[in-house]
């Protein structure tokens, strides 16, 4: 995994619907959010509050969706989810790591996306498990 060394933005987001408390580790080895629901071999974090929008409203789980404030333990690298030809130049700023994200805080004022825009998202997701695309795991 190719390290990211210059980013331009200091602080990253974790969206999700644990419930989580500052200094707790976001690791490995959970089931992913998304297709067949393997075990993801990373952790996702963005640079941008929407991005982790998305992933507080489309986690699976019970509870809100909740969006933490996180610091990388290890490199992290372009979420080729993200980053293929839909998205060049990585305009979410979403990363992956192999190493742990730590809480260091939680955003607690932030709004979700319209039902009507969420409902098209979560389609698109049902769609492409249907076809049985999974992310990116290499």
């Amino acid at each position: 995994m190719a390290a990211i060394d210059d980013l331009s933005s200091p602080q990253f987001y974790h969206g999700t619907k644990a419930d989580l408390k500052p200094g707790d580790l976001i690791g490995t080895g959970h089931s992913s959010n998304y297709g067949r629901r393997k075990t993801a071999a990373y952790v996702y974090l963005t640079a941008t509050l929407d991005a982790a929008i998305w992933g507080a409203e489309l986690a699976l789980g019970e509870g809100p969706g909740r969006i933490y404030l996180v610091e990388p333990t290890g490199p992290i690298a372009d979420d080729p989810n993200l980053t293929d030809k839909k998205y060049p130049g990585n305009p979410t700023k979403s990363y992956r790591s192999r190493d742990p994200l730590r809480v260091v805080g939680e955003v607690t004022d932030w709004q979700g996306h319209p039902p009507e825009v969420l409902k098209a998202m979560q389609d698109n997701l049902e769609r492409l498990k249907q076809l049985g695309i999974e992310a990116i795991e290499d």
